[in-house]
C-alpha cells in the first residue's frame, strides 16, 4: 500500500487535470459542445438506448440529457425512433452524420495529444494510458458508493 503522502500527491495531480480537460474542450467544433460529444460517445460505445439509460450513463439529470439530445438530434447526429416495447418512449440511435462527427473529434483529439506530448516516448504514453485505465477500473461506478461520514464524504463501497 502506498504512503498517505503519495495519495495526497495523486489527488493534487488529478485535480490539476482540469487543464487537460479544458484543452480537450477547446478543440471541439463550435457546433459540438462537450455535452453533445458525450451523448455521441455513449451511443457509439453502448449502442442504441432510451434517454433514461443515457442519463444514467452520463450521470446527469434527465433535463440536462434532454437538452444535449435535442442539440444532437437537431443537427442530425442522432435519431429518436419509437421504442417497439413502449410506443411512448424513444430509442436514441447514432446516425452516419453522428459517426462522422465522432471521427472528426477523434482526429482532433489525436492531433492535440500528438502535438502536446511530442516529447513523450511511446512507452510513456502507453504506461499513462494503462495506469489511467487501471485507476478508472479501480473506482468502478462511483454512483454505487455510500459514504461512511456524510460531512467528510469518506467513501465506503456498497456491498454487492
Amino acid at each position: 500500500m502506498a504512503a498517505r503522502s503519495q495519495y495526497a500527491e495523486l489527488a493534487r495531480q488529478l485535480t490539476a487535470l482540469g487543464a487537460v480537460k479544458r484543452g480537450l474542450a477547446r478543440i471541439l467544433p463550435a457546433d459540438c459542445p462537450g455535452g453533445s460529444a458525450a451523448v455521441l460517445t455513449m451511443l457509439e460505445r453502448h449502442g442504441e438506448m432510451r434517454m433514461s439509460r443515457l442519463a444514467e450513463l452520463l450521470a446527469v439529470d434527465m433535463s440536462v440529457t434532454s437538452r444535449h439530445v435535442a442539440h444532437a438530434a437537431q443537427r442530425g447526429w442522432i435519431e429518436r425512433c419509437p421504442d417497439p416495447d413502449d410506443k411512448r418512449s424513444r430509442i436514441l440511435r447514432l446516425t452516419p452524420e453522428g459517426r462522422d462527427v465522432l471521427d472528426e473529434l477523434a482526429r482532433r483529439t489525436t492531433e492535440m495529444f500528438a502535438r502536446t506530448l511530442d516529447d513523450w516516448s511511446d512507452d510513456d504514453v502507453g504506461q499513462l494510458s494503462s495506469l489511467l485505465s487501471r485507476l478508472r477500473d479501480s473506482f468502478g461506478d462511483c454512483r454505487d458508493w455510500r459514504y461512511e461520514d456524510a460531512h467528510t464524504r469518506t467513501p465506503m463501497r456498497q456491498e454487492t
